[in-house]
């Protein structure tokens, strides 16, 4: 019997990462030993439905993040722990290693002195989640502990809770829309990447497109997004700020959200819901939504077009209005 008594992970900083993080916690849990979670405390909702064997905030101060570490395993006595680090910065080893829990992790930032069981990156090139996951089945075979391979088809399988669904419902009454009746979509993203905006210029036409189809638009920024949102898409219905876990539900009750390459993306994919993500200035093979109810639309070098990306939103909720016919005729024909 494994002597282990926790395995700690330390989660990325961004909640897209979080979401394609998702395999690898999944991976330690499926070995049935206790998993404590140390991430950003908005990561604290998301996770609410996971049985975890606690959830340790990390506030991106290295001391005061080793301290909470080094008083959570001594107050819950686990002698033998493990750690596994996500991130490759030399602070994350750190916070692990001066709190008590030898780690494994990537070799990168000057830490391999620090790591436990330093890993080398694999030469191929992978997506986030496959590089991710590989860390963690390397350091699953070295603690001898039992290895789960990514689910196929690709799916994130992130768990909801029961208060998320009510949430998420509860803000579509108060907006009068229900389930399937609205397409969501995110005109906003955080910062840039490699000095480049990431957030496609079009929202504003597409958004006056689908209204003059019939569609409800609708989006549900975050409170220090909803003044660019309300900039980039003005006619969009504006449903007031939810938490993590009941804004993925709202995606996943969507008809269809349309995104950019940001955390909202990701949070999609993780419940599987229909997405399209816009590319522009980010690689999709690289942080492209791990999931196969999702499409993708434009590359690293170039956004999409307002006409070309029209009409793949048309092409694309006409499938999906099919696809409901169809299965609507298939439920009409099974009964008895």
């Amino acid at each position: 019997m494994s002597t282990i008594s926790a395995i700690y992970l330390r989660l990325p900083n961004w909640i897209g990462d979080v979401c394609m993080s998702l395999p690898s916690l999944h991976a330690l849990l499926d070995t049935g030993l206790t998993v404590v979670v140390c991430a950003r405390p908005w990561a604290r909702d998301l996770l609410a439905a996971y049985q975890l064997g606690g959830f340790i905030e990390m506030k991106g101060r290295w001391r005061e993040d080793r301290a909470a570490v080094h008083a959570f395993r001594k107050k819950a006595q686990h002698a033998h722990p493990r750690g596994l680090l996500l991130p490759d910065s030399l602070s994350s080893a750190m916070v692990f290693k001066f709190g008590g829990v030898p780690s494994a992790g990537y070799r990168d930032d000057g830490r391999s002195l620090i790591l436990r069981w330093p890993v080398n990156k694999p030469g191929n090139t992978l997506h986030a989640v496959q590089s991710w996951h590989y860390i963690t089945t390397q350091a699953l075979k070295r603690w001898n502990l039992p290895v789960s391979a990514l689910p196929t088809p690709r799916q994130l399988g992130l768990q909801l809770a029961g208060r998320h669904e009510a949430e998420a419902r509860q803000a579509l009454a108060d907006a009068g829309l229900h389930a399937n009746n609205y397409i969501l979509i995110a005109p906003t993203a955080t910062g840039l990447h490699k000095g480049k905006i990431k957030v496609w210029p079009h929202y504003d036409t597409l958004t006056r497109h689908l209204q003059e189809s019939g569609h409800t638009v609708v989006m549900c920024p975050p409170p220090a997004e909803v003044d660019e949102a309300r900039k980039n898409a003005p006619s969009a219905l504006l449903i007031p700020p939810l938490k993590l876990g009941a804004f993925a539900t709202l995606t996943r009750l969507s008809k269809l959200v349309i995104c950019n390459d940001s955390g909202v993306s990701h949070l999609a994919a993780a419940v599987g819901a229909r997405q399209l993500t816009l590319f522009g200035v980010t690689q999709p093979e690289r942080t492209g939504p791990w999931s196969d109810q999702a499409r993708c639309l434009g590359s690293a070098q170039q956004w999409p077009s307002e006409h070309d990306t029209q009409e793949f939103v048309d092409v694309l909720l006409q499938s999906i209005n099919t696809a409901e016919l169809d299965d609507g005729f298939r439920s009409r024909d099974s009964k008895p």
